[in-house]
């Protein structure tokens, strides 16, 4: 994964001058991560080192921190640059979402607060990467389901793979089929798709046999599956791809921008569309190498 984070998230440098050049009042969502000479460090939109290359591993910034590491432990830094988290973790979630993130010591995972303090104890066999609506998937042997932020199972591990939260409800497999499930663990839309991305908008993409169509949130077929890809709906529209080029759809599933591109992505992305572009791309980019 470690590795898959370094092919997908490489940047292209700008040109920048050898002396670096601290900013006082850097705002962290606001520095790009870059890598020269083997270090990772981070600018600021004029290219300037707000943070020096000095570390083996580097993400973005959220909720004001960044994951960094250093030899084979990981930390998590301030937009200056100093250490708010020492890097003592044999892993770490890629960001801090609803003030938690998530750490690995030994084989176990547990989460961290902002300050470093161990909230939930490792003790999960895995764990997704962040809280979304209050809730983070866990791994229990190899079933997941689902705790609260102070760590107690609210929906008891069961399902083959599972999702995060979106609009009160989260994507679930059981066996190879792909369902919702809403907070409670209780099954809303039963599982009858070979795939399934989060509700976005009040529609999720989902896949039926080797076509892709969009779903409401009662289940029902909105978009007939008839796209050999897409991605979710954001600012109204959703990539689609027909044959070999992409184009954009609304939310009745009538083409707006003819397909014309050779890749295409959502209008608007959060760290959880984020996660997931990189995944679906990672495994789209693995699956043309085999």
């Amino acid at each position: 994964m470690r590795s898959i984070l370094c092919a997908l998230m490489s940047l292209t440098l700008l040109a920048s001058s050898s002396n670096s050049e601290e900013v006082d009042q850097a705002e962290p969502e606001k520095l790009a991560r870059v890598k020269i000479g083997g270090r990772y460090g981070f600018i600021n939109t004029q290219g300037r080192y707000v943070i020096n290359p000095q570390f083996d591993d580097a993400l973005w910034f959220s909720e004001g921190l960044a994951r960094v590491k250093i030899g084979d432990k990981f930390g998590f830094i301030d937009a200056k640059g100093r250490y708010v988290i020492n890097p003592q973790f044999d892993d770490a979630g890629w960001w801090f979402s609803e003030g938690l993130a998530q750490i690995e010591i030994g084989d176990k995972w547990g989460f961290i607060d902002t300050k470093g303090a161990i909230v939930i104890n490792p003790q999960f066999d895995g764990a997704w990467w962040w809280f979304s609506e209050g809730l983070a998937q866990i791994e229990i042997g190899d079933k997941w389901g689902f705790i609260d932020t102070k760590g107690a199972i609210v929906i008891n591990p069961q399902f083959d793979s599972a999702g995060w939260f979106s609009e009160g409800l989260a994507n679930v497999k059981i066996g190879d089929k792909v369902g919702f499930i809403d907070t409670k663990g209780a099954i809303v839309i039963n599982p009858q798709f070979d795939d399934a991305l989060r509700f976005s908008e009040g529609l999720a993409r989902v896949k039926i046999g080797d076509k892709y169509g969009f779903i409401d949130t009662k289940g029902e077929i909105v978009i007939n599956p008839q796209f050999d890809d897409a991605w979710w709906f954001s600012e109204g529209l959703a990539p689609v791809k027909i044959g070999d080029t992409w184009g954009f759809i609304d939310t009745t599933g009538a083409i707006v921008i003819n397909p014309q591109f050779d890749e295409a992505g959502p209008f608007k992305t959060d760290d959880a569309d984020l996660f997931e572009l990189m995944v679906r791309i990672f495994t789209i980019s693995r699956a043309q190498q085999e």
